[in-house]
């Protein structure tokens, strides 16, 4: 460190601009070297060319997959629910897919399946992106009140990323909720605060404007899917350092706050 200190102003300004050119910053508040956010990260609603490569992202973070069917369920309900996070070459490297609950007896809510980032492209934010985008759609198209999801209790990483960062609140434990039979988190996030800020003049989502006055509101009533028998929620996250991307994912990626 003495030695670069030592270097001249040019040297030293080479060396500030190969760390940005490695997209490596020093994270405020931390110790840590970490991936500084790409502008050339995309996140674009899913299409149904994309869900082959959604489940080969699956395939590759998560111990538990899901089948073909299972996706287009989610991508033939609700359409504009899915969000997939591409890099500069068009190649999905994460995504979340999500779906209204459809409860008679509840207030309008979505919920994340799945959420998934390959570990090339952790430390980037991408899943408090997908996250943030996924519940945007879930206002602007059903009037979502809020969203929910579900989490291993022993997914530290991942609790730190909703708790923290997306606010999500345990709302119960599901014991032997998963195949293992480790217990479950049910958290909810309150989508109010969100809710407020589109209805801001100016504000866009999804890339349309977001509306200055009553929410959109609808309704999805295709029949729901048993999800325990296709899959279950997203599942275990391992490997994992500090605040990590995904619902319950494993080894799906690593997010800097």
């Amino acid at each position: 460190m003495n030695e670069l200190l030592k270097q001249s102003g040019c040297e030293r300004e080479d060396l500030r601009q190969t760390m940005q050119d490695c997209f490596i910053y020093r994270n405020p508040g931390s110790s840590r070297l970490v991936k500084k956010p790409d502008d050339r990260m995309n996140i674009r609603n899913a299409r149904p060319e994309d869900l082959m490569n959604m489940q080969h992202c699956n395939l590759l973070c998560l111990p538990e997959n899901y089948q073909m069917k299972y996706y287009f369920y989610h991508g033939l309900s609700w359409p504009q629910l899915s969000y997939i996070a591409e890099d500069e070459n068009g190649k999905i490297v994460g995504y979340v897919l999500a779906k209204m609950e459809e409860d008679p007896d509840d207030v309008p809510h979505g919920h994340i399946t799945s959420l998934a980032v390959k570990r090339s492209h952790r430390r980037l934010g991408l899943a408090q992106k997908l996250m943030d985008q996924a519940s945007r759609a879930m206002i602007e198209n059903f009037n979502a009140k809020y969203v929910s999801l579900h989490v291993r209790k022993s997914n530290r990483a991942a609790l730190h990323l909703y708790s923290n960062t997306l606010k999500f609140q345990i709302s119960e434990v599901e014991p032997k909720y998963y195949a293992d039979g480790e217990d479950a988190y049910a958290m909810k996030r309150d989508l109010a605060h969100m809710a407020d800020e589109l209805r801001k003049p100016g504000v866009r989502v999804s890339g349309q404007e977001a509306p200055s006055g009553q929410s959109p509101s609808g309704s999805g009533d295709q029949e729901r899917e048993n999800e325990r028998d296709s899959g279950g929620e997203s599942k275990e996250l391992s490997e994992v350092s500090e605040a990590t991307e995904s619902t319950d994912v494993k080894d799906s990626s690593s997010d800097s706050q």
